[in-house]
Parts: C-alpha cells; structure tokens; sequence
C-alpha cells in the first residue's frame, strides 16, 4: 500500500454508512468526551477500527500482563467490542529489527505499530519512507522528548523509557556507589553481569553515551571482571534475586521494581556522570494492514491514561510534559534526570556497526 492508499484506508470509515450518531458511537467515551472537531476526527478512525477487527503490536519491554491492562482499556475507550485483538508479541530489540527488515524487504508488512529503543533505527526507517507520518494530538505533549532528539513532530514519539544502571540485591550486597567508575571491582571477577551489546541495538545504544562520559580504560576494567553477557532484562534481575551474580551492570530500575513488589531488595543508582535514555520509539508502519487501529493505538498509548498504565505496572519513564509519576524512586519526570548526550539522529547503521565492532573486540576477543 503506497502513502495514497494508506491515507484512502484511514478515510474509508467516512465513507457512506458512518453515522455518528449509532449505538457504538454513544458508547464510546473518547467521543463523548471529545470537542466537536476532535469528534469529527476520531470518528472515522474508531469506525474503520472496528471494520480492520484486529491490529499487530510488537514491543521489547512492555509484559503481557501489562499488555492485557492496556488493550481492555483501549477497547472501553474507543468503544470497540471485545472480539476486537491486539496481537502481541513481546520480544528483543534485534530479534525485532530482523523481523521488519524481512517484512520490508519482502514488501509483506504484517505488523502495525512497533516500539524499540533504537531512536537510529527508526530514523533512518523513517528517512527511507517507512514509518507512517501521524499528527496524534497526544504527540504534542512530547516537546521535551523532541528537543532530546528522541522523536520526531507529527510522526512518532516514545511510549515509555528506561535506563540500563548498576543494580545488585541489598541482601547479598553492601554497595554505596555514586559514580559509573564505582563498579569497578566492587564484586570478585565473574559475579556480575552486562547486557550483550553485540546482539541487543539498546545495550550497545547506552554503551555508546556511556563512552561520552567515560574512558576506555574503564571498559577494559569492566571486561577484567569477566561478566555474564545477558540479553532479557527479566534474567539480568533473576540473577541477582537468586545470588548467581552480585552486580548487574546494565540493570533496569522496571524490573527492580517488579521484583521488589514480591519481596526482593533490589537497589540501582543513577550515577553522577549521567544516564542514557532509553526510548521505545513507537511508530506505525507506512504500510501497517491496520491503519485506523494503529492510529488509535497511537493516541491511547500516549495519552495521559496509556502513560499512567505504564508508568504504574512497567516503571517506564514518561516523556508527556506534566506528566506526573506515580512511581517516582523507579521512574522519574524526564526533566530530573541527568542525560548522557547522544546524536540519535546523526549516527547511522554503520555507526552503529563500527560500536558494536569494538564493544566486542574489548569484551569478547
């Protein structure tokens, strides 16, 4: 489907049997809820919804659990029934990657709306054409997170973000470190872990902001301490729950958090040299077989509601201007946090390639 047609199946709702005023209409609190312009705007989209029956999300972070939240509450709001499916799939940021670079190159896209922390990435899909230009009026609350460079206006933004930080269980680890340099040797050689930048686009992505800030003989100290290399951030927790590593090196304060909520005493740190905010740019595909239900997708999930959800039961950060955390230890307002600074735009494929080269030849070779 070229951009024509993309734009002709987004208005085919509008056409002939639309009638704002059918049962379903009424039952729909976004149009009840709505002004008259903004009525006349989501009308057709929630028609042609419920016409297309399903969409396909793919993500890297968000659980299924959370997942399930999020879909029941997008149905209520857009009123559409219950046999309506968002098909999900959670999986990692390269297995995610492969998987639409195959779909693009056989021009057979079956997914619809995409999230990855890999900013780089997805500018350059959208520079060759294939994420689909949206103007959400949910968008327009993400002015930080354009001026950060992690978004662009009128296209996509991010549904949540994280940071990857030193983590360890404060049952089995008396740590008090500040600083990124603190790590080192802070646990015998062998009981700490790294993410696994030769595989994952946000390890190596936070690897690169961290070389801003710190020198080479740091990751050459850090390699010395022969770590687990880790890709699901679920394990690198689990690890450290059960005492197989003392340290994680790149832990999530989300996954901290869930885990604390069963018991455990996972603590991370923010260092003082600053974090690299790790995006889930969330875009739609240019030829996205859903078009009407991924736009919709795209305003609830970064509506005030859609971030409260994840926000409460993911910790993700929230890049929607006055948004207000309810979990604050775990997942602060973008704008108390120290960024590491890092040129998403302007790096491409082969930058990339050229990092993830030498992150493997320090940890690896």
């Amino acid at each position: 489907m070229n951009r024509r047609g993309f734009n002709l199946a987004l208005g085919a709702g509008a056409l002939g049997v639309f009638n704002i005023g059918t049962a379903w209409a009424q039952q729909a609190p976004a149009l009840a809820a709505a002004a008259p312009a903004e009525r006349e705007r989501l009308a057709p989209l929630i028609e042609g919804a419920r016409r297309e029956g399903r969409m396909t999300y793919w993500d890297t972070v968000i659980q299924p659990e959370t997942h399930d939240e999020l879909q029941t509450a997008f149905r209520r709001h857009y009123g559409l029934p219950n046999a309506f499916r968002v098909n999900y799939t959670l999986t990692g940021t390269g297995a995610l990657v492969t998987r639409i670079e195959q779909e693009l190159a056989a021009d057979r896209v079956t997914i619809d709306v995409a999230a990855i922390a890999s900013p780089t990435w997805v500018f350059e899909k959208l520079a060759a054409g294939h994420v689909a230009r949206y103007a959400s009026p949910e968008l327009a609350r993400y002015g930080r997170a354009f001026e950060a460079g992690l978004g662009e206006k009128d296209v996509f933004a991010f549904n949540g973000a994280y940071v990857f930080v030193p983590m360890w269980n404060a049952e089995r680890l008396n740590f008090s470190g500040k600083s990124w340099l603190d790590v080192i040797n802070a646990v015998p050689q062998g009981r700490i872990s790294i993410g696994d930048s030769a595989v994952s686009a946000s390890y190596l992505a936070t690897h690169i902001g961290q070389t801003k800030a710190l020198p080479t003989r740091f990751f050459t100290d850090l390699a010395a301490m022969k770590p687990a290399f880790l890709l699901r951030s679920e394990q690198v927790a689990q690890r450290l729950v059960t005492g197989q590593d003392l340290m994680a090196f790149s832990g999530m304060p989300t996954r901290a958090f869930q885990n604390n909520a069963q018991g455990a005493k996972l603590r991370f740190m923010m260092p003082e040299e600053g974090v690299v905010l790790m995006a889930q740019c969330s875009f739609v595909l240019q030829k996205a077989p859903s078009p009407n239900a991924a736009r919709l997708w795209t305003d609830f999930i970064h509506s005030e509601a859609g971030q409260q959800i994840l926000a409460r039961r993911e910790a993700l950060i929230s890049g929607r201007s006055g948004f207000r955390s309810p979990l604050p230890e775990y997942a602060p307002a973008i704008d108390q946090l120290k960024l590491l600074d890092v040129d998403w735009r302007g790096m491409t494929t082969a930058d990339l390639q050229k990092h993830r080269e030498d992150w493997t030849r320090i940890f690896k070779s």
